[in-house]
C-alpha cells in the first residue's frame, strides 16, 4: 500500500470520523501508488464499512486503532438553497467541516481523496466535502458542485 495505513486502519479512521462528526458517510479513494489501482473505503453513519479493491467488495469491522483525527465536532444540519448555491449554518461551520475533511485526507496520506457527506435541511441534498492534501476542498449539494465562499 505504498507505506500507507492498512485498509482496516483506514476503515477504523473513517468510522471514527463519521461517529465524531455526525456525518452521513465518509469515503476514501486510497492512493496506492502509480503501479496499483486505488482502493475505496466507504463507511456509513450506521457503522458499516466496505472496502473495494480489485473489483471485490468486502465488509470490514470498524474496530481497532484509528489514525489520529483532526478536530471535528457534530454540527446541526445546515440550511441549503441549491438554486443559489447557498449554505447557511453555524458561524464558521462550513469552514470547520472543510478543514476537518482536509485534515482527514492528510492523515490518510499520499494523494488519497476523502469525501464526507453531512446532513442538511434538504434530505435529497447532503453537503459533500471532498479534499486531498495540498489542494482546495470541493463542495457539493447533492450532485451539484459549488465553490467555497
Amino acid at each position: 500500500m505504498n507505506g500507507g495505513p492498512s485498509l482496516e486502519v483506514v476503515a477504523a479512521t473513517l468510522g471514527a470520523f463519521v461517529a465524531r462528526s455526525g456525518a452521513l458517510r465518509a469515503v476514501a479513494l486510497i492512493d496506492r501508488g502509480e503501479d496499483a489501482a486505488p482502493a475505496v473505503v466507504d463507511c456509513d453513519g450506521g457503522g458499516r464499512c466496505e472496502v473495494e479493491e480489485a473489483g471485490t467488495v468486502r465488509v470490514v469491522p470498524v474496530i481497532g486503532d484509528a489514525l489520529p483525527l483532526p478536530e471535528v465536532r457534530s454540527l446541526p444540519p445546515m440550511d441549503v438553497d441549491p438554486a443559489r448555491g447557498q449554505v447557511v449554518g453555524t458561524i464558521g461551520g462550513l469552514q470547520h467541516l472543510t478543514e476537518a475533511v482536509a485534515g482527514l485526507a492528510a492523515a490518510l496520506g499520499g494523494r488519497t481523496v476523502a469525501t464526507v457527506q453531512f446532513q442538511t435541511t434538504d434530505p435529497d441534498r447532503p453537503l459533500g466535502v471532498s479534499a486531498r492534501r495540498g489542494e482546495p476542498a470541493i463542495l457539493a449539494l447533492g450532485d451539484e458542485p459549488f465553490a467555497m465562499p
